[in-house]
């Protein structure tokens, strides 16, 4: 464990030297990812630096307490704050999704239930939007068809943090779990009856590729259609071709994009998403091919299928991979999604920790 820690120490020495060089302040992007990287590295550090300080705290007490009581008394205190410092290492070290300092796209999309579907994926939508607003993130809405009702048929959000995130706290290794179907039961608006009903709506969440580089895309394997924006019921919304579809041919994916006036501005969020979902798809591939055994209990479930149920009778939210369950669902929609998605994460810790406990 310690040479593992000690490696990414020397990494970190390394990355803290170059950020000081007066060339790399030239490339933006670069600058970027190496900040990034040092932010993510600094709690290992930190945590191997406190780790090596109490077993040198140690081994000194012991020498010195077969002679003096007072050192000798101080071993009990420092034995448990090693264990504890370890145990904290031990858990910096647990390998992570090469993803989890990024930020995330996240895209809600009504399905089967009419209106009502659409007007949950609204609800959908405003409680991530809420979260991030607790958790001091910025938001942008890339994309976005609404509803006769006010609700949603489909939206886009690109979600960043401000500065470099602590690891495990950035959007998408907060958010990448919600991916799935989300069920709600309740009694929509368009019920005359008061009868309870049931409808689903599907979350996507990618990492965002801020760098074009990092997921190129060649011009000729793009087709590139624009037309006119719609609203609800297909309502015009500007009179000038400012909606962009992009194909791109080699893998069928389509991504449209209308929400901004300026056809340009659509171009480049749709070609933001674009990279996201192809970046995601081969991730997925090489996951698949490498036919990892040890994915843990929250990655291997299909995240087509039902995730969580949204219970409005009952107040209740429960988290059908994970087992949780709570009876705070007003407070959940407003934003508190922590405990949820922490349901998710400690599953994933814990099917981590123990392929490391396992030599897997």
């Amino acid at each position: 464990m310690l040479d593992s820690a000690a490696a990414l120490a020397s990494e970190y020495a390394q990355l803290e030297a170059r950020l000081a060089e007066p060339e790399v302040f030239g490339d933006q992007a670069l600058l970027r990812r190496l900040n990034k990287r040092y932010a993510a590295l600094a709690p290992t550090v930190r945590a191997y630096e406190q780790v090596r300080a109490l077993t040198g705290d140690l081994a000194a007490a012991r020498e010195l307490g077969a002679e003096d009581a007072a050192f000798a008394a101080e071993v009990p205190e420092l034995a448990a704050r090693l264990a504890q410092a370890s145990d904290r290492l031990r858990r910096l070290l647990v390998p992570r999704d090469p993803d989890d300092d990024r930020d995330a796209i996240l895209e809600v999309k009504a399905g089967e239930g009419g209106e009502e579907s659409a007007l949950f994926a609204g609800d959908l939508l405003r409680m991530y939007l809420r979260y991030a607003e607790r958790r001091g993130w910025a938001t942008r809405l890339l994309d976005a068809t609404e509803s006769d009702l006010g609700g949603y048929k489909d939206a886009r959000l690109a979600i960043t943090a401000k500065g470099a995130a602590e690891p495990g706290q950035a959007p998408w290794a907060r958010l990448k779990f919600e991916g799935g179907v989300h069920r709600v039961q309740r009694v929509p608006v368009t019920e005359s009856q008061g009868r309870i009903h049931t409808s689903a709506a599907g979350v996507l969440v990618m990492p965002d590729v801020d760098d074009p580089e990092e997921v190129e895309i060649a011009a000729n394997d793009l087709r590139i259609d624009v037309y006119r924006s719609s609203g609800p019921g297909g309502q015009s919304v500007n009179t000038t071709d400012s909606a962009v579809r992009i194909t791109h041919l080699p893998t069928g994916l389509v991504v449209s994009c209308q929400n901004e006036k300026s056809q340009l501005q659509n171009k480049e969020s749709a070609l933001r998403v674009l990279r996201a979902r192809l970046h995601r798809m081969r991730v997925e591939e090489a996951e698949a091919a490498a036919a990892d055994a040890r994915r843990s209990q929250v990655r291997t479930v299909d995240r087509s299928e039902r995730i969580r149920t949204y219970n409005f009778p009952e107040n209740r939210i429960a988290d059908h991979r994970t087992g949780f369950k709570a009876y705070n669902l007003d407070q959940v929609l407003d934003g508190d999604l922590d405990p949820v998605v922490q349901s998710c994460l400690a599953a994933d810790e814990a099917e981590r920790l123990a392929g490391i406990t396992d030599g897997t």
